[in-house]
């Protein structure tokens, strides 16, 4: 039953870690999908302008300016006519909805519109560049413009200027209106063509990616497993030399030191004892008893009977009784702990019991207090003193002297994937913090 419960947390980590990866493609594609969009409808206007230029060049070129006469610019009725059918026939169409020529001053001289023909309007920059230089000029038309007010039914408009000349060599601005439409369905046209490929293909990315992400977060939860096992290895295996250590101690020199206890009481109460030798050994046999108590204290902190028995709780209360009576009030704040992970139990109160024997030993403290607390994903464990503290030199020298329990409990933390944590500094006291992941 453990071998099937761990291989369902098995697979079921392994597909939370699959369906996050999956979770991911699915983004990345939307936003390359949305980036392809945004690019491409760019791409596919900007494309569309250019052939609305190469369009409106070749217009004027082949089809207007070898039909211009020398009258067009003087208003010649005739010239006019010659250009207005021209226009209507070959170059209005759903595309192109207006057409004007230009002179120089800003009076038009033609347009398919003949309430404009006549009328004289601010010439702007792009149409002065492109009278002077030649150079084509494209853009969204500012419907706003008093030039444009019989456009404004239309939504948008692209306008595109080119130079033509009359055959005497008078330059003549021809311009033509294009609905805007044409430029977006070009940039839609664009999207629809290569869109549909381009998702496709990371769509099939994704799809082969799924049985490597499978494969290796497999992997990756196995040797996870694995390490996890190796810990609570090596805390079992700790846990059994402390406890076989225990036993010997109990077992051979308590037992020993309460036999000589019993010898040194029984020689005091021998007759005709003087009261030097029987001061003495009624002195001798309190020591032993003194230290068989040292050694009984030991033992439990070697092994505490109660940390599986009774509950991690009950090991930490004991544990501060302990401390208390070494001078250090502790004060235990602990609930709702007994059902911690075994593991994480015993990798806690390791740490519990390395702080509080640093307080004894190093702090100076008076006061300590002890706090735990846990949520579904985590436990945190706090010790704080009020004693004198250190700095980091000082940890790092007295390391180096052997003493090594934070080291120490710093590896143990590693390997369980626990964070510890040591904060101090002189006259303030010290922190000890581990975090501890429960799986």
């Amino acid at each position: 039953m453990l071998f099937r419960r761990r291989n369902d947390e098995l697979h079921g980590g392994v597909w939370r870690s699959v369906a996050g990866f999956s979770v991911a493609g699915v983004l990345a594609v939307i936003a390359v999908g949305f980036g392809l969009v945004v690019v491409g409808r760019r791409v596919g206007e900007r494309e569309a302008i250019a052939s609305a230029r190469t369009q409106t060049i070749q217009v004027a070129r082949e089809i207007v300016e070898p039909s211009v006469t020398n009258g067009l610019a003087s208003g010649d009725p005739t010239s006019v006519l010659a250009i207005d059918d021209l226009v209507r026939r070959f170059i209005i169409s759903k595309d192109v909805v207006r057409v004007k020529v230009w002179r120089s001053d800003g009076r038009i001289v033609y347009s398919n519109e003949p309430r404009l023909m006549g009328e004289a309007f601010p010439v702007g920059e792009d149409e002065v560049e492109a009278l002077g230089t030649g150079t084509p000029a494209a853009g969204v038309s500012d419907l706003s413009s008093p030039e444009n007010q019989f456009e404004m039914a239309d939504r948008k408009l692209l306008e595109v200027y080119v130079r033509v000349k009359q055959p005497d060599g008078t330059p003549l601005l021809f311009e033509s209106y294009y609905r805007y439409d044409v430029v977006s369905k070009n940039g839609n046209k664009l999207i629809h063509d290569f869109a549909p490929m381009s998702l496709g293909a990371l769509a099939a990315l994704q799809l082969v990616q799924i049985p490597l992400a499978w494969s290796l977060a497999r992997r990756l939860r196995e040797r996870q497993r694995e390490r996890e096992g190796l810990l609570e290895s090596a805390l079992d295996a700790s846990s059994a030399e402390r406890r076989r250590i225990a036993s010997d101690l109990h077992d051979g020199v308590v037992q020993d030191l309460a036999g000589v206890a019993l010898v040194l009481s029984g020689a005091a109460l021998q007759p005709n004892m003087s009261p030097a030798a029987l001061t003495a050994l009624e002195d001798s046999a309190a020591d032993v008893r003194e230290t068989i108590g040292s050694l009984r204290t030991l033992l439990v902190e070697i092994y505490p009977p109660n940390l599986f028995e009774e509950g991690l709780e009950s090991a930490l209360d004991d544990l501060a009784v302990r401390t208390g009576n070494r001078g250090v009030d502790v004060e235990v704040n602990a609930h709702d702990v007994n059902g911690l992970p075994k593991t994480a139990t015993a990798l806690i109160y390791r740490a519990a019991q390395e702080a509080l024997r640093n307080v004894v030993s190093h702090s100076q403290a008076k006061n300590a207090s002890l706090t735990l607390s846990h949520t579904a994903t985590s436990a945190v464990l706090e010790v704080r003193d009020n004693g004198v503290g250190f700095d980091d030199s000082r940890r790092d020298i007295a390391a180096g002297e052997g003493h090594l329990g934070i080291r120490a409990l710093s590896g143990l933390a590693s390997d369980a994937g626990a964070t510890l944590k040591v904060s101090s500094m002189p006259a303030g006291g010290t922190c000890l913090r581990l975090e501890v992941p429960l799986r």
